[in-house]
């Protein structure tokens, strides 16, 4: 897989190893950042890159600064433009993952989000599959998701990712795949960097926004996906960590973890223990999705080369 050659770094596209910063970076210290995961997929038999959600990753970019009293320099047209800019100076024939980060770039030992200078930087690098296999065993994390009002969970926050670590961290030492995260009140939120679903008859349910969870990108696309496309109804409630278990099926979702079907959650089989229908279908929409073969949704992919 090649290397990644360039990055967008101090106003301009520069060779990787000139985009450095300081071990004294306030960032690097406090995780005083917030950053994007943004995915492309290569399609051979069309010689193009797509882009999938890219206008809409980087206006969570500018939501997420807003949060953290960051001022983002470039608008989201500008943003679009340099990451397009970034990856045919690339020129990837292969998926993937591109990372734009805005981030306190002063050496300042100050705990504050105030009074300090706000940077931007982007790189892009090829990436496969995040979550290995097409199913994955997942466990209820000991570890608990943090509350929106002590970190805010709609924020991409650099420091806040120290949580999904941990929970990670635990489920892969216990022999899993995933950590699945409780909030506050003991109610499912999410995965470790993905949103959750489950199927019980025959509908979708997902927790709610207010149960601490991103406003996943493709967690909406999913929904509009079972909504529109396959004419599932979803629901958006509170799920208990019992009803996990009763489940007919699960399924992660999220930028990299793309669509995940879960067969197992705690020792217990989801469903029959396999990829269940609803699951099934959507993994394959939206692999198709995000390769600009579906006309309906061709305006979430932008095309690479011309």
């Amino acid at each position: 897989m090649p290397a990644n050659r360039f990055a967008f770094f101090n106003g301009a596209i520069v060779p990787i190893e000139e985009a450095q910063i300081s071990v004294m970076t306030n960032t690097f210290n406090y995780g005083t950042g917030c950053f994007e995961g943004i995915r492309g997929y290569w399609v051979p038999e069309q010689e193009q890159l797509y882009v999938f959600q890219l206008r809409a990753h980087m206006e969570r970019l500018h939501r997420s600064s807003r949060i953290l009293y960051m001022k983002l320099a470039y608008s989201v047209d500008e943003l679009c433009d340099l990451a397009v800019e970034l990856l045919r100076r690339e020129g990837f024939r292969e998926d993937v993952y591109i990372r734009p980060l805005v981030y306190k770039s002063d050496p300042a030992i100050a705990v504050q989000m105030n009074g300090l200078t706000d940077a931007f930087t982007m790189f892009a690098l090829g990436f496969g599959q995040y979550m290995a296999g097409d199913s994955v065993r997942a466990c209820v994390s000991s570890w608990r998701r943090i509350d929106d009002n002590i970190i805010p969970s709609r924020a991409k926050a650099c420091g806040a990712y120290i949580n999904s670590a941990l929970a990670k961290t635990e489920a892969l030492l216990n022999g899993y795949d995933e950590a699945i995260v409780l909030g506050s009140d003991g109610q499912v939120s999410e995965a470790s960097a993905a949103n959750l679903f489950i199927v019980r008859d025959g509908k979708l349910i997902t927790p709610p926004l207010y149960s601490d969870v991103l406003e996943g990108i493709t967690r909406q696309v999913v929904v509009e996906l079972a909504r529109e496309h396959l004419g599932v109804p979803v629901i958006e409630r509170a799920i208990d960590r019992t009803e996990l278990y009763v489940a007919d099926e699960a399924f992660f979702c999220g930028t990299g973890a793309e669509l995940k079907p879960i067969v197992e959650i705690d020792h217990r089989t989801v469903g029959d223990g396999k990829v269940g229908p609803i699951a099934g279908l959507l993994v394959r929409l939206y692999a198709d999705l995000v390769r600009a073969r579906l006309s309906a949704y061709r305006r979430w992919c932008t095309p690479i080369y011309a």
